[in-house]
């Protein structure tokens, strides 16, 4: 069947094995001295290890690959005990998958196995978790102001903007202050163009759902070197996955005959500014 399944590059792949520890379901295994997915039926695709992975070398594809078999991780994990049940059921409640979570549960009834499964129900209450950028939350929101204190008007120069797309030799990007955006960051930033895009050329990126990562290292590279910006800023939300843009970024910089000044932004899930530093 096609379907979501991770992919791991093993050019980039350090082996430090964070991936494996956090995989509860047992797809993954350091072999060699790099992490491999060992078995695809185990593999939910929802890539809860892109947050663990810290070179971003783990992508999410859609393939042909082997279902995915709830009955067959949760014989692998009653083994090894509460806790790591407990841990998958969350991952699964987190990501809104009830129909794996029932077959889970299921499994448990059926053997007789009695666990606590009070921390898995109180998942969907909580304002963050271990997958805190797929998990569905509400916010309350104040009366807006309707009295802009400035004037409303686009602070972009240019189009494309999604690195995929945008050409790194275009006379924009010539000696300039460029912004690489988490694709959320504009919708969850209300003053996203007045404090971060003015004065900067836009580039936009999803490192969780977009492939191709070497392309977009590329690209930066030819920023760096030919069209010979002056600054990198990234600017990420503060869920795991994204990350993975930051890396892309140090990889950019590690690969140009210049180094150039990286400032990283990070935001809340909230629209707050949450860290913004030189890096």
């Amino acid at each position: 069947m096609i379907r979501d399944i991770i992919k791991i590059d093993e050019e980039l792949c350090n082996g430090c094995g964070l991936c494996v520890k956090g995989c509860h379901e047992g797809a993954l295994q350091m072999i060699d001295g790099k992490a491999r997915m060992i078995s695809e039926m185990f593999c939910d695709g929802l890539g809860a290890c892109i947050g663990d992975c810290p070179v971003g070398a783990i992508t999410i594809e859609k393939r042909e690959a082997e279902p995915y078999d709830e009955l067959a991780v949760m014989k692998r994990l009653v083994p090894m005990g509460e806790k790591t049940i407990v841990a998958h059921l969350k991952h699964l409640r987190e990501h809104n998958e009830t129909e794996y979570l029932k077959q889970g549960v299921m499994y448990l009834k059926s053997r007789g196995i009695d666990i606590d499964l009070s921390e898995v129900k109180k998942v969907s209450q909580k304002s963050s978790c271990a997958c805190p950028g797929s998990m569905s939350q509400s916010f309350a929101q104040a009366a807006p102001d309707l009295k802009p204190v400035y004037e409303k008007k686009s602070q972009l120069t240019h189009w494309p903007v999604q690195l995929h797309l945008l050409n790194p030799g275009a006379s924009h990007f010539k000696n300039a202050d460029v912004l690489l955006a988490a694709d959320c960051v504009a919708f969850a930033y209300a003053d996203f163009h007045m404090e971060m895009l003015a004065s900067k050329k836009l580039a936009i990126a999803c490192p969780k759902l977009d492939s191709g990562h070497d392309v977009y290292i590329e690209k930066l590279v030819a920023m760096i070197n030919e069209s010979k910006i002056n600054t990198l800023t990234v600017a990420i939300m503060e869920v795991p996955c994204c990350g993975g843009l930051i890396r892309i970024a140090q990889q950019a910089i590690q690969k140009s005959m210049r180094k150039i000044p990286l400032k990283k932004i990070v935001v809340s899930v909230r629209g707050e500014v949450v860290s913004e530093e030189w890096v």
